[in-house]
């Protein structure tokens, strides 16, 4: 019986161990392999990283710091939880069913990607871009290219003119509301009209475009507006209520609507950035301990 099981070990999963490690409470941090933050290739807007720091890196500087707290991840998957009617959790993994008293979901969000072949490998080396709030600033006054047609990639459109005057938004042959078309045009944002039939990465020289009358045109960046999937499967099945944007909705102290249940990182609605889930997951894992405080007679609060 573990005092917690944190389901997601990237950024936030990491964070609330360390804290409730710290705590000295009893944790299982649940590792699936497939953070968000692996992917990136060089933040340089996470702060005290002037230099910018690999997604990679970060996480096993994270995970060295809870290893010399005596605490490593599980590779092991969620494949599903259930509240007990005691109140505390089982967690089904691929192996074994799991056990504890509080449950921190941290599963994060998964990237809508262009249907292209070897497209991680292209977001790793940062050819293929995903955030422009993250490095739109490392593109100032280069050509841009924005892919998508939902109103994510118009909006991102809008956002990465204030750093280049040139950028294209390619809607990959669909036609996108009047109202939208107006917009852009007004911020000085072009459309492309024709679907596009290749997408070329080509280290050192950017991304290659290629239209159906064999016209091909070069990007410095090109970014992937196609949105994202919350991972909310877990959550859903046990009859969380999601909010309108797919993702868990919580209170000021990172609690869900159920019971016992806590929730922190992409996941949650909110800016999708490594300090805002760090964030997030020290006040989840500082809330739970509290909580456990109340529950033993170790606070004046009531």
């Amino acid at each position: 019986m573990f005092d917690c099981i944190i389901v997601g070990a990237g950024p936030a999963g990491l964070t609330a161990a360390i804290f409730l490690t710290r705590f000295r409470r009893s944790v299982l941090l649940l590792d699936g392999g497939q953070s968000r933050a692996s992917l990136i290739p060089r933040s340089h807007n996470h702060p005290a990283f002037p230099e910018g720091i690999r997604g990679a890196e970060l996480l096993s500087r994270m995970r060295g710091q809870l290893g010399r707290l005596g605490i490593e991840p599980v590779p092991l998957s969620a494949k599903a939880v259930r509240r007990l009617p005691g109140g505390e959790w089982d967690v089904e993994t691929e192996e074994r069913v799991l056990r504890a008293r509080h449950l921190i979901l941290a599963t994060g969000v998964r990237d809508r990607l262009p249907d292209l072949p070897d497209v991680v490998s292209h977001v790793r080396a940062g050819l293929i871009r995903q955030c422009p709030i993250c490095d739109a600033f490392e593109v100032i006054d280069r050509t841009i290219a924005v892919l998508g047609h939902a109103e994510c990639a118009a909006s991102e459109a809008l956002f990465l003119r204030g750093y280049s005057e040139r950028v294209t938004l390619v809607p990959l042959g669909h036609e996108l509301p009047p109202v939208w078309l107006r917009s852009l045009a007004e911020a000085g944002v072009r459309v492309e009209p024709r679907p596009v039939r290749r997408i070329l990465p080509e280290p050192g020289r950017g991304v290659t475009l290629g239209y159906p009358d064999g016209h091909e045109e070069r990007f410095d960046a090109v970014y992937a507006g196609l949105g994202v999937e919350p991972q909310t499967d877990l959550a859903e099945s046990i009859g969380l209520s999601l909010l309108p944007d797919g993702r868990i909705g919580t209170d000021a102290h990172q609690r869900t609507d159920v019971p016992g249940l806590w929730a922190a990182g992409d996941v949650v609605t909110g800016l999708n950035q490594i300090a805002v889930a760090m964030a997030q997951a020290e006040i989840a894992a500082t809330d739970l301990h509290n909580h456990l405080r109340l529950q033993e007679g170790r606070t004046l609060s009531q």
